[in-house]
């Protein structure tokens, strides 16, 4: 009996020991993972930090592409927008010399109308006292060697191109018929355009033969219509 009571307490002895040596080990083995998990994870966080450095720096270097690219582009469209802004303006310097566009400024209006106050029985000749494309071509002459920079006549704009001719009793300008009293516009310093009425001009000539009515008067607005017509040269060409 005494045997059987001693073996039971050294194998209740040997099972606590081996208990507690399976406890201790089990602990070790979790303090073990834990500190595996926690490696781990430090590791996992410093490689997806390395990531996003690598991203960012990638973004970045994306980025700055990006804006050299988009400076030089504005810098191109800005030098385009300035040749094309260069463009237009001569373009529309050239229409404004060539008269096809509508006009505005200071300047003269001169008036020649056919002298209707005669009586015609006592004139020697009445085509004197009508006014004639002559008439209208010395006017015009006048002005352009006084400056002007653009001339009308009855709404017809005066180019390179213009007509004034005669045909019977009616005038043509850019081929369309006018009638008296005939309006002649002119822009410029009016100063300077208002000077052809001097003592031994045209105009003066004309009122002093009393041959027609003639006016002449400044203005600080003048509108000279566009060319209707169209222009088309025959024989010049662009030299290559």
């Amino acid at each position: 009996m005494k045997n059987k009571t001693q073996v039971a307490i050294s194998i209740g002895l040997m099972c606590a020991l081996l208990t507690g040596a399976i406890v201790v080990q089990l602990n070790t083995i979790n303090k073990g993972a834990q500190v595996v998990g926690s490696s781990y994870a430090e590791q996992s966080l410093k490689d997806a930090v390395l990531k996003w450095k690598e991203n960012y720096e990638n973004m970045y270097d994306t980025l700055e592409k990006t804006k050299s690219e988009l400076e030089r582009v504005r810098q191109e469209t800005t030098k385009e927008n300035e040749d094309s802004s260069k463009l237009e303006q001569e373009l529309a310097t050239a229409n404004d010399l060539l008269g096809l566009t509508e006009l505005t400024g200071t300047g003269v209006i001169v008036t020649l109308a056919d002298n209707d106050t005669i009586d015609v029985s006592l004139v020697g000749n009445v085509n004197d006292y009508v006014v004639h494309d002559g008439d209208l071509i010395e006017i015009v002459n006048e002005l352009k060697n006084a400056g002007a920079e653009a001339i009308s006549i009855n709404g017809q704009r005066i180019t390179s191109a213009t007509t004034i001719s005669c045909q019977g009793t009616v005038i043509k300008v850019n081929g369309e018929k006018i009638n008296s009293p005939f309006t002649i516009k002119a822009i410029g310093n009016s100063e300077s355009l208002s000077a052809i009425s001097r003592p031994g001009g045209y105009i003066e000539w004309l009122q002093s033969k009393n041959y027609v009515i003639t006016t002449i008067e400044k203005s600080n607005n003048i509108t000279v219509e566009k060319y209707s017509g169209v222009i088309s040269p025959k024989y010049m060409k662009n030299v290559d």
